[in-house]
């Protein structure tokens, strides 16, 4: 394969991955926030699930857009992490035992996006190559 259809694959697939990851999670804040999904009535909004709430919906979608992607991305790490750490790793050491394969996964990929950014097709891969025509200019 030649590198400029690899470069072309990698940013493809870095892209998708940060809107199917960045869609995913905000359902999550969906269901906590405006109690869809499966749950009944909302959380109190100051309260940890009601941070959580926040950062999972508004987060999320800051991930699909690719707007401030790596500062958000880093947070939404912690976030993951605190949640395993948390509410899961109490109840065994296997993430497959205590159900937290997916505090897990979304750790990791938000941990990659906040290392690796938005993509080239984000708005801030849009933002970058503004200023990197202007300052050509």
């Amino acid at each position: 394969m030649n590198d400029s259809l690899q470069t072309r694959l990698s940013e493809i697939t870095l892209n998708l991955l940060r809107v199917v990851f960045g869609l995913m999670f905000m359902q999550h804040g969906a269901q906590k926030l405006f109690a869809v999904f499966g749950r009944d009535e909302p959380v109190e909004l100051i309260s940890q699930m009601g941070l959580a709430g926040v950062l999972e919906f508004w987060g999320g979608l800051l991930i699909v857009l690719g707007l401030f992607t790596r500062p958000v991305a880093f947070v939404l790490a912690v976030e993951m992490a605190v949640a395993y750490f948390q509410a899961h790793a109490p109840n065994g050491w296997a993430p497959i035992v205590n159900r937290g394969e997916l505090a897990v996964l979304y750790a990791f990929a938000f941990a990659y996006l906040a290392a690796h950014g938005g993509g080239a097709f984000s708005f801030d891969g849009w933002i970058a190559s503004r200023r990197k025509a202007s300052a050509s200019s």
